[in-house]
């Protein structure tokens, strides 16, 4: 089935009526299982008919035809549809494809993913076509376009996002939903241009996902007369109930930066809230240790224990996602006509699925993981290792900016004013201020400064992955910084941890710098490793691989280092302007 075009062929249809007649057989049938029927919201017995990669049937009856069929008897075990996670960044180290593969292991078979990386690495031919090829996975992989780059780029941003570009996207069948809106600001004070992209979304019948940190109830009101359906950014019970007051589908969020999933479903609880069809939940593209238990399952089980009846957890996971996607003729159900993803369950208060089928094929069977992920071939694309052609100078280690930038937490920084002394080769321990430069990856131009509050001791981090993909170095000593950087570079992009001279941690980033070509069992031990060894040398906080990411981004408070240089978020200004090389 080529899942673009929303339709299997005439001659699949007269195929998949012919097994209800009895002239062909089906390929799996699941006999005596109790499945969740989501339109009467109860479970009930059946057996599940399934040809290739659709279910056909539903229902009491076993058929005619049982030739060449695999058939599994579920007496006393419980389906429910393949969970779906509606808002995925899925560039987080880790790529698309293995983070796809990973999903699916514990249930997860439906991937609604941030297409702005493909926009930084590929021309727009290139990116279509990858993701036509990620179509033909057991998966399935969709996308939502971006209208703005959450943050500002050498590049003006009209040249990224030109309309031509931007509704090609839109148009484009694999993708599903416009947003998230991080630009919001811009579109409530005069942007235009974004506004009719939202505009042309809702003309397409797709949503357009909000970005709504801390909103009042003033701005939702503005937001969903422009055209936001839904936003996932509340962070309290009473966000989450002036959203639904309005008519918003509200995400719960359960990630490694905010992990609020528990306690906001208590306080909706306390706040008489029993409703939850306008609810899905999201781990919004959490970094990788934060799944070592699974994806969508974690957030169901959470549901559960909170006292979410157990029908309602796995629709919050499911039917209500594809129904605010206009999907639910596709996926979120076990019902005729479906795609095939269906997870088997010991018992209905245990999400963790025993069995997972992706388009009718096993990706996980009693228990094992098969391997039923097609490859996908990277360097087609020119996803390749970053080979940078330019040296560091000594030039380029100047820090003699007065402001520099104060950790608050992992992803918030407001500015302050500089004491210490920049021009040393290497800032004393007794200081929690180290030396920041972002660089452009074809090594035109940098942007130096201070952060405060990253390490009291690390020799030096230098990192390929960011928002941008321009290259982040972090660090007390300039030495250290040089070294990191020639590793960095050796290894084809990625992380590199450096102290007194000695390479302490490397995490190679082979796909364009920025991606993990591996398995993600594998990079959630990496991941750890380098947290561990971060915290060792002071840093404070939980997720130092989100702080690296979003050290250019524009939509959080206060204060960024961006490709344009040093800038004021709430104003929009350059305070301090990139510097040629």
């Amino acid at each position: 089935m080529n899942e673009h075009r929303y339709r299997w062929r005439n001659r699949e249809l007269r195929k998949h009526v012919a097994i209800i007649d009895g002239t062909v057989a089906p390929t799996l049938l699941l006999k005596n299982i109790t499945y969740l029927n989501v339109f009467l919201k109860q479970w009930v017995r059946a057996n599940i008919w399934i040809y290739q990669d659709r279910i056909v049937y539903v229902g009491d009856k076993l058929p005619n035809n049982t030739s060449g069929t695999e058939i599994v008897n579920y007496e006393g075990r419980y389906a429910v549809s393949g969970y779906i996670e509606p808002h995925v960044h899925p560039f987080q180290l880790y790529n698309p494809h293995q983070l796809a593969k990973y999903a699916a292991y514990s249930g997860t078979t439906t991937l609604i993913n941030d297409n702005l990386m493909w926009l930084f690495l590929l021309e727009e031919k290139k990116a279509f076509s990858i993701i036509d090829d990620f179509m033909l996975s057991p998966v399935s992989v969709y996308w939502w376009s971006r209208f703005d780059s959450q943050s500002s780029l050498q590049v003006e941003e009209e040249e990224l996002f030109t309309n031509e570009k931007v509704m090609k996207w839109l148009e484009h069948p694999a993708v599903v939903q416009g947003g998230e809106l991080t630009a919001w600001p811009q579109v409530l004070s005069d942007d235009d241009r974004i506004l009719y992209w939202m505009q042309e979304t809702k003309q397409l019948r797709k949503p357009v996902e909000g970005h709504l940190p801390g909103a009042s109830e003033h701005t939702l009101v503005k937001m969903k007369l422009l055209g936001v359906d839904a936003d996932h950014e509340s962070i309290t019970g009473k966000e989450v109930l002036e959203r639904l007051k309005l008519g918003y589908q509200v995400g719960l969020r359960y990630s490694s930066i905010r992990p609020d999933l528990p306690d906001l479903l208590k306080e909706i609880k306390e706040l008489g809230i029993d409703y939850y069809d306008s609810f899905t939940m999201t781990t919004d593209g959490a970094t990788p240790s934060f799944y070592e238990k699974g994806i969508m399952n974690q957030c169901i089980e959470i549901a559960i224990q909170q006292g979410v009846p157990v029908i309602d957890a796995y629709l919050m996971a499911s039917y209500n996602a594809a129904r605010h996607l206009g999907m639910q003729e596709r996926i979120g159900s076990i019902a005729p006509g479906r795609v095939a993803h269906i997870n088997i369950l010991e018992s209905k208060e245990n999400p963790n699925p025993i069995s997972v089928l992706a388009k009718g094929k096993w990706m996980k069977k009693d228990g094992e993981r098969t391997e039923s992920m097609p490859p996908i071939h990277w360097g087609k694309y020119g996803i390749e290792r970053l080979n940078l052609d330019w040296e560091l100078q000594e030039d380029d280690m100047q820090f003699s900016l007065p402001i520099g930038m104060e950790m608050v937490s992992d992803v918030i920084m407001k500015p302050f004013a500089v004491s210490i002394d920049a021009t040393v080769n290497e800032i004393h321990n007794k200081f929690d201020e180290a030396f920041l430069m972002l660089i452009d990856r074809q090594g035109a131009w940098r942007v130096n400064t201070i952060i405060k509050g990253f390490t009291n001791s690390l020799g030096a981090i230098v990192s390929s992955y960011s928002n941008t993909g321009d290259i982040v170095f972090i660090g007390k000593n300039k030495q250290d910084i040089a070294i990191a950087f020639e590793r960095m570079k050796e290894i084809g992009g990625g992380i590199v941890l450096v102290h007194n001279g000695e390479v302490k941690f490397e995490l190679p980033l082979t796909l364009a710098g920025i991606m993990y070509d591996g398995s993600l069992d594998q990079l959630i031990i990496e991941e750890k490793k380098l947290k561990d060894l971060l915290k060792k040398y002071g840093y404070p906080y939980n997720d130092p691989v989100y702080h690296l990411l979003f050290l250019s981004s524009m939509h959080l408070p206060y204060i960024r280092i961006t490709p344009k240089g040093i800038m004021d978020v709430k104003k929009k200004e350059v305070l301090f302007p990139a510097i040629m090389r």
